[in-house]
């Protein structure tokens, strides 16, 4: 058997795929959910015109889950949640800071940089 690395870049890279695969299965719990949510209604007369007509029901469920994501993704655009979750993110970043602060450096010297040129040439 091969001796896994398990150091903090591989711990690191794991915890990614565990996080991506979360993402995929909050996919399928909400599916599972809105199937629960319809057999809740089962007795209903919605209800038995989805489970009668299921063969048409499942995909035009799928598309309305499909729309409604799209919807709610747009929201999220619109209003600029995930910018501002990033900008959070990265600002609570270490690394992501220095990188910030190195810019605001080289853009001041660019400016410092013009100015002198300015002058020298008045």
């Amino acid at each position: 058997m091969p001796k896994v690395k398990a150091n903090r870049k591989t711990l690191i890279r794991w915890k990614i795929y565990v996080d991506r695969a979360k993402m995929y299965v909050g996919y399928v719990q909400f599916l599972m959910i809105a199937f629960v949510l319809l057999e809740a209604y089962k007795d209903t007369v919605i209800g038995k015109v989805i489970f009668d007509n299921m063969l048409i029901s499942i995909p035009i469920i799928f598309m309305i889950f499909i729309a409604l994501s799209l919807i709610v993704g747009r929201i999220d655009t619109l209003l600029g949640l995930r910018e501002e979750e990033l900008r959070n993110a990265s600002s609570s970043n270490p690394v992501m800071r220095e990188i910030q602060q190195d810019v605001k450096m080289i853009k001041k010297e660019i400016e410092e940089m013009k100015k002198e040129k300015n002058s020298s040439k008045a």
